[in-house]
């Protein structure tokens, strides 16, 4: 499952400004950060999530969260061992293994890279990349060559996740066995992967820079899209939502 890929819909959330699904999406992030509670991080989460099965997203939402969850419990060892306030928890002998500051710590900055990373996933499910380009270009007024090279960015993103894997493919219809236990003898085999997966880049990205010369990039302007993204109620209303969940977190 690509979680980069836009995913058609006709939900409240699709019909939104791109420009208003970022600045909510950015808030919303604003919101996870600040909060100090383990219980208000764990809130935020299941809000997001039930916002993902309104947009027809809950599927998506909860395979992200669960390889999220692989990153958050890095950061959790991490925190748990190296964070040192608090009262000892856990002794050794003579040597404290972790403390009250550090679990409190880890749990938190664990929930919290979930709870960030969610609303960016539904941004990028919900918004196409054009409009996100074009709604920064028209209603920002960003330069045309910045907003093309965000939004390029993350578009390559689900291409070389789906390069790589064909390439992965193709080295296990030759026998080579990834399906190990062995997360050292993995690695080994998967780097070399880098080397065909760098070169097809490379070849994309001169294709892409030779059509994009072609196209009369650098004469790209404000006035060149024809799409005026307005603003509607709705965004109003979506803004004040987030606005609202920022004042009760700074409040908390």
């Amino acid at each position: 499952m690509n979680l980069l890929n836009y995913v058609p819909g006709d939900s409240f959330l699709h019909r939104l400004n791109p420009v208003t699904k970022l600045a909510a999406a950015f808030l919303y992030g604003v919101v996870c950060i600040v909060t100090d509670s383990v219980w208000m991080e764990l809130l935020w989460i299941g809000l997001m999530l039930l916002i993902c099965c309104f947009a027809g997203l809950g599927r998506r939402a909860l395979f992200l969260t669960r390889n999220l969850l692989v990153l958050g419990v890095i950061m959790f060892l991490l925190q748990l061992l190296f964070v040192r306030t608090g009262e000892p928890l856990l002794v050794v002998g003579s040597f404290c293994v972790f403390t009250t500051g550090g679990l409190d710590s880890a749990l938190l900055l664990s929930l919290r890279i979930v709870a960030t990373m969610l609303p960016l996933m539904l941004l990028f499910a919900i918004t196409q990349m054009n409009d996100l380009c074009g709604a920064l270009v028209k209603r920002l007024h960003v330069p045309y060559r910045y907003a093309f090279i965000v939004t390029t960015a993350f578009r390559f993103v689900p291409l070389f996740t789906t390069e790589f894997h064909d390439i992965e493919d193709a080295q296990k219809a030759r026998g080579v066995e990834y399906d190990t236990g062995n997360i050292f003898r993995k690695i080994r085999l998967i780097v070399p992967l880098f080397v065909p997966l760098l070169i097809s880049s490379l070849r994309k990205v001169d294709a892409g820079a030779m059509s994009a010369q072609l196209r009369g990039f650098h004469l790209r302007t404000v006035k060149s899209g024809y799409h005026t993204y307005p603003f509607h109620l709705r965004d109003g209303i979506c803004l004040l939502a987030v606005l609202a969940l920022l004042v009760v977190a700074v409040l908390l």
